[in-house]
C-alpha cells in the first residue's frame, strides 16, 4: 500500500497524505462506479486499493459520512455533475490540478493494469462513461 502512495505522490508532486486521500478517493470511485466483476477481480488482485477504502482515509469532504457522499452524489447526478466530475471536484478539493488528478489516476490504473491484468482494468474502464480519455 505504501508502495502505491509514494509512487502517486512521486508521480504527481503531492505530499504522502494528500496522494493517500487522492488514492482512496479514486479507489473509491472505482469501487462504486464500475461493473462488479471487475471491481471484485481488481481488489483480489490488489487488496491495497480496498485497504486503502477501508482504512477510514477521508473521501468525498472532510467529516461527511458515507451516506450523505452518497445523497450528495446522486443530488450532482441530478444536476449531471455525478461521475467524473464529482471525482474531479473531491480530487480538487484536496488542493490537486488537473494535471495532478490525470496523473494520479493514471498511476492508480498503470497499477491496477501491473497487479490485475490488462482484462480486468479494460472492464473496468468500459463500465465507467468517458473515463478511458483520462486514464
Amino acid at each position: 500500500m505504501d508502495n502505491l502512495i509514494a509512487r502517486v505522490a512521486k508521480a504527481a508532486s503531492l505530499t504522502p497524505e494528500v496522494a493517500r486521500k487522492a488514492v482512496a478517493l479514486i479507489a473509491d470511485f472505482i469501487q462504486r462506479e464500475a461493473s462488479e466483476e471487475g471491481v471484485r477481480d481488481l481488489f483480489e488482485k490488489a487488496p491495497e486499493l480496498q485497504a486503502i477504502v477501508a482504512s477510514g482515509a477521508p473521501t468525498g469532504g472532510e467529516g461527511m459520512g458515507y451516506g450523505l457522499k452518497g445523497l450528495m452524489g446522486v443530488a450532482a447526478g441530478a444536476m449531471g455533475g455525478g461521475g467524473l466530475a464529482a471525482l474531479g471536484g473531491e480530487l480538487m478539493s484536496l488542493g490537486l490540478s488537473m494535471d495532478q488528478m490525470q496523473t494520479a489516476g493514471r498511476e492508480v490504473f498503470a497499477y491496477a493494469r501491473e497487479v490485475a491484468g490488462d482484462q480486468t482494468v479494460g472492464e473496468i474502464t468500459a463500465s465507467i462513461p468517458g473515463l478511458s480519455q483520462f486514464i
